[in-house]
């Protein structure tokens, strides 16, 4: 049996855009089992004890009031951290996300996240598609995956959506199956030495000289024997 892989896309939304100042208010993750949707999620939303600027309001729509009651940065993390385990990470412009999770980490005294676990989607697209655009609207538009319901831009809206591009730049729906490279060449060998054998005796028809009969008077009450004296013509 091939190794399980276990991935996480994940995505965050923030206060803004300053690390300095801005804080994580969402985090939305979707886990992949060998590059397949295994149907397990994890959000979280988070009060970031600050203000959220109208810019990012604008974007992701979460308000100070609604993030009021939800638990703050320090009680929230674990749950993320207990999700992702230690499997690769996966994110679009990975930078901004990983920056503010380990500033934000880092001011509580915990460990920060490796980098070398996390994969920058964004990456993979411009090495796929150099001449552009790439941001995850686009390369939904691109691979026909529907975004119709992002009216704003929620971490596990955005991390769905995220899912199914990271498979298209990968290599697609149909790369592995959960198959790994040797069982791959085997399945191809198979099918290459694969080859149909004609029976030695062939099957009998089914149709009895009745059906035949009863066929036969059929076609004739059509009008002008329908295609079927146009079948029988040709033969």
């Amino acid at each position: 049996m091939p190794a399980t892989r276990r991935e996480i896309i994940f995505d965050t939304e923030t206060t803004g855009l300053d690390i300095r100042v801005d804080r994580v208010i969402e985090i939305g993750c979707v886990e992949l089992i060998n590059h397949i949707q295994s149907g397990k999620i994890f959000q979280i939303y988070i009060n970031p004890e600050r203000s959220i600027s109208i810019e990012s309001y604008r974007v992701h729509g979460l308000s100070e009031a609604f993030l009021a009651e939800k638990p703050v940065f320090a009680d929230a993390i674990d749950g993320f951290v207990a999700f992702a385990g230690d499997d690769p990470l996966i994110a679009h412009n990975a930078e901004f996300d990983l920056a503010f999770l380990n500033a934000q980490l880092k001011r509580i005294g915990r460990p920060g996240l490796d980098p070398g676990r996390v994969v920058d989607s964004l990456a993979l697209a411009r090495q796929r598609h150099p001449a552009g655009p790439n941001s995850l609207d686009a390369l939904c538009a691109r691979y026909g995956i529907d975004n119709s319901n992002r009216s704003f831009h929620g971490a596990l809206i955005d991390a769905s959506l995220l899912a199914e591009v990271y498979i298209e730049l990968i290599g697609g729906r149909q790369a592995s199956l959960g198959l790994s490279e040797v069982e791959h060449q085997r399945l191809g060998a198979a099918v290459a030495r694969f080859s149909g054998k004609p029976r030695p005796v062939p099957l009998s028809s089914r149709v009895s000289d009745e059906d035949r009969v009863a066929h036969s008077a059929f076609v004739a009450s059509l009008k002008h024997g329908g295609i079927w004296a146009d079948y029988g013509a040709g033969r």
